[in-house]
Parts: structure tokens; sequence; C-alpha cells
């Protein structure tokens, strides 16, 4: 059987789709992200609260909501990009883009160890969230020297 896998060519190496494994973890990336939120409001469902009491301004707010807006919308323009765009510019400005997060990531996830009581589900998705960033991060960094 070994033999005939390898005439059919099942065990060849292939040479690795960059832009579609890119594209396929910057997706895994926001539905982590998606869930990520998602979990934060499971307890409206059990009839408990979430409200968070807040020290910030309406204007503060505004402007963390903005920001978790943009965070979420540069990975989308990175799919389209992505499966539109190989030049060397876009490849640096994509693999300078996957380090940013993964530092975000980074912190995000310190944060959320900061906060008690902790909540190892969190906590446990923003983990695979970081990981998924550093396969990110090698990925594109091999695409950008593909160029």
């Amino acid at each position: 059987m070994p033999k005939l896998a390898t005439q059919l060519g099942w065990f060849a190496r292939m040479k690795p789709d960059r832009p579609l494994q890119i594209i396929s973890l910057w997706s895994s990336f926001l539905l982590g992200t998606l869930f990520h939120t998602q979990l934060g409001l499971m307890p409206l469902f059990h009839g408990r609260s979430v409200i968070v009491e807040s020290q910030q301004s309406d204007q503060t707010l505004n402007g963390i909501f903005w920001g978790m807006l943009i965070f979420f919308v540069i990975p989308m323009l990175a799919i389209m990009l992505t499966a539109e765009r190989s030049d060397r510019p876009y490849r640096r400005w994509h693999f300078g883009f996957t380090v940013l997060y993964s530092i975000l990531n980074f912190s995000h996830l310190l944060a959320d160890l900061a906060v008690r009581p902790i909540i190892a589900n969190q906590i446990f998705l923003m983990g695979l969230l970081f990981a998924i960033g550093l396969k990110l991060n090698q990925v594109a960094w091999a695409w950008l020297r593909e160029a």
C-alpha cells in the first residue's frame, strides 16, 4: 500500500499555499475573537448580569469601541488583500501587522490573567488566539521570504 500511495502522489511534498494558510489563520483568529466576546456575554443566557461598572467617560468608551472595530477590520482587510495581492511591499506590511497583533494578543492575555476572578475558558481561548497568531507570524514570515 505505501508504494501505491507514493505512486499516486498521496505522500508527495507539496509546496505550501501560503496565501491560503494566511487566510485560514486570519479566519480562525476572527472566529476566536468573536467567540471571545460571545463567551463574555454567555452569562446573559443564564440570567446573570455582565454589567461592568465603568469609570470611563462616554468619550473614552467611544474611543475604545472604535479601537475594537479597527482591531477587527484590519484582519478582514488582510484576508481580502491576501487573496488579491502578493507583491513584496504588501507581504512586508502584512508581516508587520501579524507581529503587532501577536504583541496585542499577548498583552490582552496578560490583562485577562490580572482580572479577578480568573475566567479559565477566556484564558484558554486567549492562549489559543495567541498560538494562532504565532503560527500566523511564522507563515507570514515564510511568505515574505519567498517574495
